[in-house]
């Protein structure tokens, strides 16, 4: 009787033990909640592909903005390049930068836009405008561009 109340003894202290082991293991494959989160959910996505494509959509509006600026830019700098320190007249720098205008095609503003002032020393050449660019329904972006240069005498 002895032995068979210590073989009972013995399988009955291995079931628990293997019922932990199995008890552990089970643990060891659970993972906390925030072991489990991955990813990004679709709302998430979408909210994100909405904020991206509204900044590319912006920067697609704003580029041709900045381009004619650019076109602008080497106008009033050539003018300078051409004409400082060689006494230019205001005829010939008007006539420089409505040249230049029409050779960049520039179509934002014109050479009567470009102000030519008398200061002391030379002239001074500046392209100063608002350019408007729509966005999205009557939402817009207004652009302030001001270059100027002192051609001098």
């Amino acid at each position: 009787m002895y032995g068979i109340l210590q073989a009972h003894c013995i399988s009955a202290s291995r079931l628990t033990l293997q019922a932990g082991r199995t008890f552990s293991r089970q643990l060891s494959r659970r993972k906390s909640p925030a072991a489990r989160q991955a990813g990004i959910t679709t709302l998430g996505f979408i909210l994100l592909v909405i904020f991206v494509g509204l900044f590319a959509f912006a920067a697609l509006r704003l580029t041709p903005v900045y381009l004619n600026y650019m076109k602008i830019v080497g106008v009033v700098n050539g003018v300078h390049d051409e004409y400082d320190g060689q006494n230019p007249t205001r005829s010939a720098l008007r006539g420089s930068i409505a040249r230049r205008m029409d050779i960049d095609s520039v179509g934002v503003i014109t050479a009567r836009d470009v102000k030519v002032t008398a200061v002391e020393g030379g002239f001074e050449v500046a392209a100063v405008y608002d350019h408007t660019s729509p966005f999205i329904a009557n939402v817009s972006f207004i652009v302030h561009f001001d270059k100027k240069v002192v051609v001098r005498r």
